[in-house]
């Protein structure tokens, strides 16, 4: 057994120090050595706004075992953040506390930097350092931004593929990332798995362990996913904005329901679990600690007077999915007038802010397609819709894009698809009044290697007018914004079951402020 990471002089001496300076004997202060690196799980940072941002980490000697290897004890850990790179000029440090109570994560909220500023960060325990990590704070929401470059990506199921696309991101320089969720997939370990279309893909990596229950397998399959070199690139990279979807947790939940017709009460208890998990290995602020079961993830993000973000929850407040979920044929549920896909105080909230915002562009970014597409690859006329997108939603739709109506500067980042998609939102069951555009962008890995094109994708267009762009590859979004003009930049790869895929463009997206319009090139 050598979980126990620490020499036991080292252990003393903490034991000592935290007596003398934090009149607390339980800490272990942080001159202990350890065995092992502790640092296993990265770094990364997120939340910025323009005076500070988060910075993570997590102490994981032995990230795979019980415990991440951790002793049953708080350990202080050291951080600084610097306005270079060697970190000749720093400008805040201290020290905090990695919990066992969070998985010895470590959260730490900086403020009082300064606006639109390159920051590097880094932690230090005993005598390991960690990687250090960049992160950019965003403009005071009053000034100019001529310009902005950020990356949206997700569903990142570690046994479909490699994360190159992830190494790619990295280098890209985008300002920060929007993660629209299924950041973790929660199954068990697996040498067969299947695509889309229900063939197997080819074998890459398996998951250890079953499917995922407790806290404790929570934990160990984000540490699992987490030392991909790749990942931590892209989060060494820049900040994130966080938001989750359905794989954090089981497969399409939305509220207090699993598929599995689970008794509520008995989900809630691993939902809990899954939501206290995401707190503890993601860049997130305290205002998103987990209370009695639930979480606080809707926010928003004021990049100078250039976009207004709006970060949304499609799970925690949705009503249950109708016609038992899936791709289902014309459900008369999907017209219940009482179904809601936000709830009505997140709902409000962000009609709130719509109306108030006074950026050049509202960005709404999010999980499931708004867009009601209609799916139909046989020979019947009946329409088929996705019950776990907003197309299963109308009532709820039309409430959200009746206020996008007469903006002219609405943009929907949207993932969970693991296609790409671009088109124009349209009123009416997408028939009517166009009121914005819909960016979908595919999966890192999840659905294996894909093709430029899926079978039945011209039927699709066909039926749905509105949609302009798709695409069955692996890859990212890069969206580059001016005040009057949004590029979004498909970033594919042709495979990611072996490594080394180059990324290219596939297409690319442009909307001209003030038209709700895609040209594609």
């Amino acid at each position: 057994m050598n979980r126990i990471a620490l020499t036991r002089r080292g252990a003393i001496m903490g034991a000592a120090g935290a007596v003398s300076t934090l009149g607390m004997p339980a800490v272990v202060r942080a001159q202990q050595a350890f065995r092992t690196y502790p640092f296993t799980l990265g770094v990364a940072a997120g939340d910025a706004d323009a005076e500070g941002f988060v910075i993570w980490t997590r102490l994981a000697p032995e990230p795979l075992a019980r415990y991440g290897g951790m002793p049953m004890a708080p350990i202080t850990v050291q951080w600084e953040v610097a306005e270079d790179e060697g970190f000749d000029r720093v400008v805040a440090n201290g020290e905090t506390l990695a919990r066992p109570e969070l998985g010895h994560s470590v959260h730490v909220e900086l403020a009082d930097l300064k606006a639109d500023r390159v920051y590097w960060y880094r932690f230090q325990c005993g005598r390991e350092r960690s990687m250090s990590g960049r992160v950019r704070t965003l403009p005071m929401a009053d000034s100019d931004v001529a310009s902005l470059r950020f990356g949206v990506a997700g569903c990142q199921n570690y046994e479909d593929g490699l994360y190159t696309a992830w190494g790619h991101l990295a280098e890209e320089d985008p300002a920060f990332v929007f993660h629209y969720g299924d950041y973790i997939y929660e199954g068990g370990g697996s040498t067969i798995h299947r695509g889309w279309n229900g063939r197997p893909l080819p074998f890459v990596r398996s998951h250890t362990g079953q499917k995922i229950y407790s806290l404790d397998d929570y934990r160990q399959r984000y540490a699992e996913y987490k030392m991909d070199q790749d990942l931590q690139a892209a989060h060494a990279a820049a900040g994130f904005y966080m938001t989750f979807d359905d794989h954090e947790i089981e497969n399409n939940w939305v509220g207090d329901r699993d598929q599995q017709g689970t008794p509520p009460e008995t989900f809630l208890l691993r939902r809990a679990a899954a939501l206290q998990a995401w707190y503890e290995h993601m860049p997130v602020r305290r205002s998103a600690l987990p209370i009695r079961g639930g979480i606080q993830i809707y926010r928003r993000a004021q990049v100078g007077n250039l976009i207004d973000l709006h970060l949304l929850d499609t799970r925690q407040f949705r009503s249950d999915q109708p016609c038992d979920d899936g791709f289902e044929p014309r459900c008369p549920g999907w017209s219940d007038e009482r179904a809601q896909v936000l709830g009505k105080a997140q709902e409000d909230w962000l009609f709130r802010n719509l109306k108030q915002g006074t950026a050049r562009w509202n960005a709404l970014a999010q999980q499931v397609m708004v867009m009601p597409i209609n799916r139909q690859l046989g020979s019947d006329d009946t329409p088929i819709r996705n019950m776990d997108s907003w197309g299963g939603y109308d009532a709820a739709r039309e409430r959200l894009l009746a206020r996008l109506s007469g903006l002219g500067n609405a943009i929907v980042l949207t993932g969970d698809e693991h296609q790409n998609y671009a088109g124009t939102l349209r009123r009416d069951a997408g028939e009517g009044e166009a009121v914005g555009v819909e960016f979908v962008s595919t999966s890192i890995s999840s659905g294996g290697d894909g093709s430029a094109i899926r079978p039945g994708t011209d039927r699709i267009m066909r039926q749905n007018p509105y949609v302009k762009y798709m695409n069955d590859q692996r890859g990212y979004l890069l969206c580059d914004v001016t005040p009057d003009r949004w590029e979004a930049r498909f970033r594919t790869l042709d495979y990611v079951t072996r490594a080394g895929a180059p990324v290219v463009t596939a297409r690319t997206a442009t909307v001209e402020r003030g038209v709700a319009a895609l040209h594609m090139s």
